[in-house]
């Protein structure tokens, strides 16, 4: 078993084709195909079912898939390791970041770091933040920042806290709104709503809840920056970041009221041994950034 033929065989397990995997890994469709019947000869076992839509898994396939992928992230670490001793002259960072973070928090951070390390790549992914927990987990991300509230899938994940911020309504330009605003005073005012699986849904569907009333929702299913345009339409409030107001000075603001709602942000990683020493060196850079 060789470590191309397992990346051959996550390419094809992942594009579900083996024309589309060659394509994707730079080899020729023959070659591959080649490498895989090599691979499923020696562990004595067909991996995939082929038929003329495409291929599928079979149990055995399934059962290597999640080892193929860690041996892959392991051979990378130490491809990685093995370059960076020449003075993070070379490198990568995989880092995952919550909208509000990415339109926030992060733009001085990656500028001070890129300026420090002008070698390293830098790749940031933005999503939700159980999302971005569960691709930290699986070895897809170097690092996460966002809401420590979604540590408890993942307890053997490393969490720094680094700042918590309140939440506060927004809405439209030139609309008055109070310095502060009772969650109840809510009923019947119509909110842009984020998609399935933001936290920010989460919190505001359970304040309005607890102060004993359903949301009106006016739009949903938004990420952070289609939300603040839609608020910007006019078309309602939302219950945002504070941190991403001071982007949008257009926007009228208020703080949130019985109860005061916050939210912790915190920095994701897996062990420190687990960790590449660009990784190490972004955190280093965004702590020192905070601090």
């Amino acid at each position: 078993m060789q470590i191309q033929q397992l990346r051959y065989f996550v390419a094809v397990a992942q594009a579900r084709h083996f024309t589309r995997a060659a394509e994707l890994t730079g080899v020729s469709q023959p070659s591959m195909s080649k490498q895989i019947r090599v691979l499923e000869n020696s562990l004595g076992t067909p991996l995939f079912v082929r038929h003329r839509g495409g291929i599928e898994l079979t149990s055995a396939g399934e059962a290597l898939l999640p080892h193929a992928e860690r041996i892959l992230i392991d051979a990378e670490a130490a491809q990685k390791a093995v370059q960076e001793v020449a003075g993070l002259r070379r490198g990568r960072v995989r880092l995952g970041a919550t909208p509000s973070l990415c339109d926030g928090l992060l733009p001085e951070v990656l500028t001070a770091f890129h300026r420090r390390h002008p070698g390293i790549d830098l790749e940031v992914h933005e999503s939700g933040s159980r999302l971005l927990v569960r691709e930290l987990a699986r070895g897809r991300l170097d690092l996460s920042l966002n809401i420590v509230a979604a540590r408890s899938e993942h307890e053997d994940l490393v969490t720094t806290e680094l700042l918590t911020e309140q939440l506060v309504l927004v809405g439209p330009p030139h609309r008055d709104l109070p310095l502060e605003v009772p969650v109840g005073d809510l009923r019947g005012v119509p909110l842009v709503m984020f998609r399935e699986g933001y936290d920010l849904r989460e919190r505001t569907n359970s304040a309005c809840r607890q102060a004993g009333f359903e949301p009106q929702i006016a739009v949903e299913g938004g990420e952070m920056s289609a939300v603040l345009r839609f608020v910007e339409a006019g078309l309602g409030h939302a219950i945002v970041p504070q941190m991403v107001v001071a982007t949008r000075p257009q926007l009228t603001a208020a703080r949130l009221v019985s109860p005061t709602l916050t939210r912790t942000i915190g920095l994701f990683h897996r062990s420190e041994e687990a960790m590449s020493l660009a990784a190490r060196a972004f955190r280093d850079e965004l702590l020192r950034q905070l601090g």
